[in-house]
């Protein structure tokens, strides 16, 4: 279960305040699949962030698993980000001098977990997503539709609980969004992982068993379906 408590963020740009985030609650329950949606401004990032313990909020609370984390050490919340969160960006963030097979690799590499075990482990999670054959192969000669996928190998390389996307279909032709879509859909339904999408698009929101919809850092409303 993921909890956010009446969470606001304010940002300091200059002289200026900006309200990214205005007193969000939020239940999200383990296993589930949800998208963000709103317009561009609406704090969508920011609010993903927030879950992904990638920033934290100026007022109120986030909890996963009951704990609150904005009471935790930094080496703590480094490593439930580590162990229980993978994340999968519009712009894939592969290193570009690792190979395919090296770049799901880093995750493990951080966690210290033994080149043998890492490498199977990589090896097994390019299988799944269609990659096997392209494992010694450099992100600059692979499709984005390719790149995305490795991305969500990657994402997955230390088991976590939590798959957080932003944009994840952004760069992509519909028809290569609707794959990306479906693997993420699959991780959901088989692997019971929670999914949490960031986006714009309805087709890629469709996906998704709630909707939160954002205007101005607040919820409007939740559509579950």
């Amino acid at each position: 279960m993921i909890e956010l408590v009446n969470v606001t963020k304010v940002y300091k740009v200059g002289s200026s305040k900006v309200l990214a985030l205005d007193n969000v609650s939020l239940k999200i329950p383990t296993g589930s699949f949800y998208a963000i949606m709103g317009p561009s401004g609406s704090g969508k990032t920011t609010l993903i962030n927030i879950i992904g313990l990638l920033d934290k909020p100026s007022k109120g609370k986030v909890l996963i698993d009951g704990i609150d984390v904005g009471n935790l050490p930094e080496k703590k919340i480094n490593h439930i980000r580590m162990k229980k969160i993978g994340f999968v960006f519009q712009l894939f963030h592969l290193i570009p001098w690792l190979t395919v097979l090296q770049n799901v690799e880093v995750p493990m590499m951080i966690a210290s977990v033994p080149k043998n075990v890492r490498r199977k482990r990589a090896i097994e999670l390019l299988k799944m997503v269609g990659l096997e054959n392209r494992i010694h192969h450099r992100p600059t000669q692979l499709s984005g539709g390719e790149q995305q996928r490795v991305a969500i190998a990657r994402a997955l390389a230390n088991n976590p609980e939590i798959i957080l996307a932003d944009e994840p279909t952004g760069n992509l032709d519909s028809k290569t969004g609707h794959e990306i879509m479906e693997a993420l859909a699959k991780l959901n339904r088989y692997e019971h992982k929670t999914v949490i999408v960031v986006t714009h698009d309805p087709e890629v929101a469709s996906y998704a068993n709630t909707i939160v919809y954002l205007r101005d850092g607040k919820v409007q409303r939740i559509e579950v379906r």
